[in-house]
């Protein structure tokens, strides 16, 4: 993703940290042949993936672009007092909020940015109950750590994602820094895999890809 230089005229994205950048070249790879129209983040805190979308996806395709955010905006275990990334989510949520508005003012062509401030199960349960079945072409699950909240976010994304469509988890690998919160309840891997185990019929794994994240596509509904 660009980030123009600090000028009047060129106002610069406020990012404090960087999670996502290592990934682009992957995601180049998987957006120029899946061309998404219809994307759902869930976990997006400062934008910095949204961000990139915004900027990509209009060069992909000739119709318009929408891209759905769900965060609520209040940070995991990590983020807390003595986790390794403390951070104060109001200020986290402001700069998702100025750092998408800059990148919508600069997309070539217009983006649909719909904001959904709530628990991810709630805002899924929501799109679900409101006929949105198979209706996203790219979804990315990158919110909580914990293995009980990722296994409901991939279970109940599920069935939103078009057959076709791709599936990605971020922190595949992930493990608190802190030696005694390493157990697997806290942490992606084992909700991940016990989802693509008992999905495994419905799914087809991108095998040329590393395994930071993880990346499905949808074959069967």
């Amino acid at each position: 993703m660009s980030e123009a230089p600090t000028t009047e005229t060129a106002p610069a994205f406020e990012f404090t940290e960087d999670w996502f950048s290592r990934h682009i070249p992957t995601w180049n790879r998987i957006l120029a042949a899946l061309k998404p129209t219809r994307i759902l983040e869930i976990g997006s805190f400062e934008g910095r993936s949204a961000c990139y979308l915004i900027e990509q996806c209009p060069k992909l395709v000739d119709g318009p672009v929408s891209i759905t955010c769900v965060d609520n905006w209040q940070g995991g275990l990590e983020h807390k007092a003595g986790g390794f990334v403390e951070a104060v989510m109001s200020e986290v949520e402001r700069r998702f909020d100025y750092n998408t508005r800059l990148a919508l003012g600069r997309s070539a062509a217009p983006v649909s940015l719909r904001k959904e401030k709530r628990d991810s199960r709630d805002a899924l349960a929501r799109l679900i109950a409101s006929g949105q079945a198979e209706s996203f072409d790219l979804i990315y699950i990158d919110g909580s750590h914990e293995a009980t909240d990722v296994l409901t976010d991939a279970v109940m994304a599920f069935p939103l994602l078009r057959v076709g469509g791709t599936l990605i988890f971020d922190d595949y690998v992930w493990s608190d820094q802190a030696p005694q919160r390493r157990e697997p309840s806290r942490m992606p891997k084992p909700a991940i895999d016990a989802f693509v185990n008992i999905f495994h019929r419905k799914l087809a794994l991108y095998q040329w890809l590393p395994l930071w994240q993880f990346y499905v596509q949808k074959v069967a509904p």
